[in-house]
């Protein structure tokens, strides 16, 4: 793991490897595949459906945080940060607040969708469409009111950076209250992750061993299949990145120089929560026609067995 080492400041020096950068190659790529081709789909879709409202704020979510990927690869490729403190820090924080909102969109369509199975219902929508618009402003609104003023405020402030230097603001783990931040929301994430899995894993078992053979034709089951897209996004890229952070927290706060190894990791870990941008170009391949047929033939050759 060449392209980092410790400084005698006890910062880190960036954590330039290729790895990184073919990583968010393929989180830009994918990403923009999957904005696009879930902007064709939304126009056919019901704008009072919440579901439909969630995946629009999931779209804007991605596309903003896509926007801030070229500067992150051009660092990674010329080594040198050439925008200025200030955007770095939003640069930076974007990774997160792009985490922490996708992770909530997708609870919203899980929640969703477990209440239509529940309380069998067909769909769960707004009154109007406006209705529909005025949630999604307001979400965002608290979001510019609050998360913004927040991230200028405090992000990276209490210490001092190099300029050309980014995405190294561990050091503002070290203060108290920073980190119990920190573990809170460690640990409300994954338990709620850990209740979205224990309810998926629930109903899909009700629903074999209701419908069993006619499994298949029936609607409701290929939208919780659809579920299992996000589950295994929040397991797969979410989740190592929080239980990761216990012990990078850990070590932040009983270490005065950066430990290398660790600070290596969780850039990787936090890295990979970026992938989960490719989500909507899964969620429309899980819908295709080739998709279902695959599942469908897989469902009776084990039913043959």
């Amino acid at each position: 793991m060449t392209g980092y080492n410790i400084s005698g400041n006890s910062s880190c020096d960036p954590i330039l490897t290729p790895h990184l950068t073919r990583l968010y190659f393929i989180v830009l790529i994918g990403g923009l595949a999957g904005v696009i081709s879930i902007s064709f789909q939304l126009v056919k879709m019901n704008t009072r459906s919440v579901t439909t409202t969630a995946v629009v704020n999931l779209v804007v979510v991605h596309s903003v945080f896509l926007l801030t990927v070229p500067f992150r690869l051009s660092y990674l490729i010329k080594e040198t940060w050439m925008f200025g403190l200030p955007f770095c820090k939003f640069v930076s924080a974007m990774l997160h607040i792009h985490m922490y909102l996708t992770f909530l969109f997708y609870m919203v369509i899980l929640v969703i969708r477990y209440l239509i199975f529940f309380k069998h219902k067909d769909k769960v929508e707004f009154y109007r469409k406006l209705h529909a618009v005025a949630a999604s402003m307001g979400m965002w609104l608290l979001v510019i009111v609050i998360v913004v003023p927040l991230v200028i405020s405090q992000y990276g402030n209490n210490e001092e950076y190099n300029e050309q230097h980014c995405f190294k603001f561990h050091k503002e783990l070290a203060l108290e209250y920073v980190q119990v931040i920190n573990y809170m929301i460690v640990i409300i994430v994954i338990t709620l992750a850990v209740i979205l899995l224990v309810f998926q894993i629930f109903i899909i078992m009700s629903m074999v061993r209701k419908l069993s053979h006619s499994l298949l034709s029936h609607q409701e089951f290929w939208a919780q299949l659809k579920n299992l897209f996000f589950i295994g996004i929040i397991l797969t890229c979410f989740l190592p990145y929080q239980c990761f952070r216990i012990y990078y927290l850990h070590v932040v706060a009983h270490s005065k120089n950066c430990n290398d190894n660790v600070a290596f990791y969780n850039e990787i870990f936090l890295s990979v929560t970026a992938i989960s941008c490719c989500d909507l170009l899964l969620f429309v391949l899980g819908g295709s026609h080739w998709f279902k047929q695959k599942i469908i033939d897989l469902w009776n050759c084990l039913l043959c067995r």
